[in-house]
């Protein structure tokens, strides 16, 4: 939720990257059969357009396009892209009690946002796992608006929904709807200049995580959110599914503006330091493993009001026995199970995500580890085909973000 290298990053790209987007997307993890995928409502287009298809948590989605996957992660970082996460799942929270509601399932303060104001937050579990991370905004109508993972989909629906249903029989006024709109990702420091031409609100306005209800190059219906996954500037358009494919030749019309899949998608996000739900963050993780306590409300920690408070709260006081940590190292990348080890080579923790940075010029990677080796600095060895590998804890982000402060 997350920038840029000169002539060396090129040969980053040919000796690590690859001149295969399939080949790269396969050791990435994703599928390349397309039967019983499902299909946004870009799939025409993405093909149109060149997008090499692939599956992703159950759908069809490109890894890339025409341009190489290091020119999409760079261009991303200079210019602005456009992507498609339509396989996003948003739903609506309705109801006097909607705001009890959802701050009976997530660690957040969703009563102290303002209107139009979103923040991330996470669902958890009765042990203090985390079941799914998720943006809640709540807007300046008559509903909450929250986007969780395509992933996830089925099980965060139906823990809003038996939620929503043992609410309802106690009385409570709550309901959900399950958005049928598409949603684009426009990433990067031009999205201010190539958005503000097609909306009549000041997009100055707009700091990071604020939202808006507005029409988008005359396209009606749209919600922009100020957010996303690269560590730049951005937004999320919620778009009508029937205009979508309008919205985004309309976007597409400014050369600064290229079409990225996938592949840059992961390697922009781990650049920025950012989690992704199964890998570095899933129900065996807890918000204090995961270093993400910034997500819980003070309120709610007094309270001790959301799933798995106790356990949660005794972490932070006790302190967790492992910590999810950066990781940089020279040498071959860095994937996700890489053991990571101590002192005398003893094994300490896992890689959870790991890729060559093409903007730093050297690998970066997320995983866990014992508490006792999490502190910046710390020397540690990634041990990758059977080789130790130097490796170095660092602080995340890796890459300095440029979200809009609007200051």
């Amino acid at each position: 939720m997350l920038r840029a290298g000169g002539g060396g990053a090129a040969r980053v790209g040919s000796s690590r990257w690859g001149s295969s987007g399939a080949a790269a997307a396969a050791k990435r993890g994703y599928a390349s059969g397309q039967d019983n995928l499902k299909r946004t409502p870009l799939y025409d287009f993405h093909r149109h357009h060149g997008g090499k298809m692939v599956g992703f948590a159950g759908w069809s989605l490109p890894v890339q396009y025409t341009h190489s996957h290091l020119e999409s992660h760079l261009h991303t970082r200079k210019q602005c892209s456009l992507f498609d996460v339509s396989h996003m799942l948003q739903t609506k929270v309705f109801g006097k009690d909607r705001v009890k509601f959802l701050e009976s399932l997530v660690v957040g303060d969703i009563a102290e946002l303002k209107p139009n104001q979103g923040t991330l937050s996470l669902f958890t579990n009765e042990n203090g796992g985390i079941i799914d991370d998720l943006i809640v905004t709540s807007t300046s109508e008559d509903h909450l608006y929250v986007v969780s993972n395509a992933g996830c989909m089925e099980k965060d629906f139906a823990l809003m929904q038996n939620k929503a249903k043992e609410m309802k029989a106690s009385g409570s006024d709550v309901h959900l709807e399950v958005s049928e709109n598409a949603l684009l990702a426009l990433q990067g420091p031009a999205m201010s200049q190539v958005l503000q031409s097609g909306v009549n609100d000041s997009l100055a306005k707009m700091p990071f995580m604020s939202s808006a209800a507005m029409a988008v190059f005359g396209v009606q219906g749209c919600r922009v959110t100020r957010c996303g996954y690269t560590g730049e500037d951005g937004v999320e358009i919620s778009v009508p599914a029937s205009r979508v494919v309008e919205l985004a030749e309309l976007l597409l019309k400014n050369p600064t503006v290229w079409l990225a899949g996938l592949a840059a998608r992961d390697s922009l996000r781990l650049e920025a330091g950012l989690c992704l739900y199964g890998n570095d963050i899933d129900e065996s993780t807890t918000p204090v493993e995961a270093s993400l306590v910034w997500t819980l409300g003070k309120r709610r920690r007094v309270a001790m009001d959301f799933p798995g408070a106790s356990i949660i709260l005794a972490q932070i006081k006790e302190k967790p026995k492992r910590k999810r940590v950066g990781l940089t190292s020279i040498g071959p990348p860095i994937r996700q199970h890489v053991p990571i080890l101590g002192p005398k080579d003893k094994a300490i923790g896992e890689i959870t995500s790991g890729c060559p940075s093409p903007c730093l010029q050297k690998n970066v990677a997320m995983g866990y580890v014992e508490s006792e080796y999490s502190k910046v600095g710390t020397s540690l060895t990634v041990e990758v085909r059977k080789k130790s590998c130097p490796s170095l804890v660092t602080k995340m982000p890796f890459v300095p973000t440029h979200y809009y402060s609007g200051k």
